[in-house]
């Protein structure tokens, strides 16, 4: 059967639809009843408001915090064509429109999550962003450019800090355990092995140095739940080793993946999904969502058409991403026989 242009386009949407409602309807049904439901009088609802959404991670959730750190280029996403869609002007996203957290956050119907170092930001009733494009689990991941996720930790810390002051202790420890905690993090940990020629793991075996970085996840995740908190979200590693920045460095194989970084991926997501379950057993009411990044997105590098019906961009014989490498322009064309 035949379809028009439109009714492609139309059957893509609903495809990337669906496909996001994969990662929001597990992570917003962590949300209480009444953080879903509107409120009658809005200036009472911060302070009366169930829930809130505390952001910890890196460029994949990072709405901004790099913009106001001594950092580089590589690290900020404050210039064009970044933002170019929703916003209209660059914010520091590493994405051209929204991010997943601020998806959640809409369909939580809570506002714009902020970064926390954006001037100007003095409340946080319904949470904030603490995460930073670049950033490991690790204090030594691009140490010195990123807000690592010790500092994250740190900042949260301030948070809860000035939410026991301005509610008191009881009502602080009630709104922190309702709140939900969401973390993408240990993508960094990796890449950084790759992009800065360490020698780590000429020492350390492969599973050594993942225990390092979910021993930092680990001892983060229990200190947000001694603060209070007890609902979690999580996204697991994607196939690192396919990150166009990688694939460059494997040039004996025609930049294809680098498998040695995918492999260090799934053994942190084979790690991670054991911690959960350990910390599940072990913490009394710690609940958590798992998003397979991993898996979604592969799905998605497999079949492309699928998903945005695209089936391959092709210049001078290769295949590469739909957008921009530098300043020149690539545009999406059919698949070649």
């Amino acid at each position: 059967m035949m379809m028009s242009k439109n009714s492609e386009q139309v059957l893509a949407m609903a495809r990337l639809i669906s496909s996001l409602f994969c990662i929001l309807i597990p992570t917003l049904l962590l949300f209480p009843i009444s953080c879903l439901s509107e409120t009658q009088n809005p200036k009472s609802r911060a302070a009366e408001v169930a829930a809130a959404l505390f952001i910890f991670g890196d460029s994949f959730f990072d709405s901004g915090n790099n913009n106001y750190i001594n950092t580089t280029t590589l690290d900020q996403a404050n210039f064009w064509p970044y933002g170019e869609t929703y916003f209209k002007f660059p914010t520091g996203r590493f994405s051209d429109g929204r991010l997943i957290s601020d998806f959640i956050a809409q369909y939580a119907k809570l506002p714009m999550i902020p970064p926390f170092l954006q001037p100007g930001v003095h409340q946080f009733y319904y949470g904030v962003n603490f995460a930073s494009a670049g950033a490991g689990a690790l204090v030594e991941t691009f140490q010195g450019d990123v807000i690592n996720l010790k500092t994250q930790l740190k900042y949260y810390n301030k948070v809860v800090i000035w939410l026991r002051h301005k509610l008191g202790n009881f009502e602080a420890k009630k709104r922190l355990s309702r709140a939900v905690y969401l973390l993408s993090i240990g993508s960094n940990d990796y890449i950084s092995l790759f992009l800065t020629n360490s020698t780590i793991l000429d020492s350390s075996s492969e599973s050594d140095y993942v225990g390092m970085v979910i021993s930092n996840l680990t001892i983060v995740i229990k200190k947000i739940y001694s603060r209070g908190g007890r609902k979690f979200g999580f996204l697991n590693l994607p196939p690192l080793g396919c990150f166009p920045g990688l694939r460059v460095l494997n040039t004996d194989k025609n930049s294809s993946c680098l498998e040695k970084a995918s492999m260090l991926a799934e053994l942190h997501n084979r790690a991670l999904s054991k911690l959960l379950i350990k910390l599940e057993n072990q913490l009394l009411g710690f609940k958590y969502s798992y998003y397979d990044f991993n898996s979604n997105l592969k799905q998605r590098m497999n079949l492309p058409a699928k998903y945005a019906g695209v089936t391959k961009v092709s210049r001078k014989g290769k295949q590469h991403a739909v957008g921009r490498a530098g300043f020149e322009e690539y545009s999406a064309v059919e698949e070649e026989e």
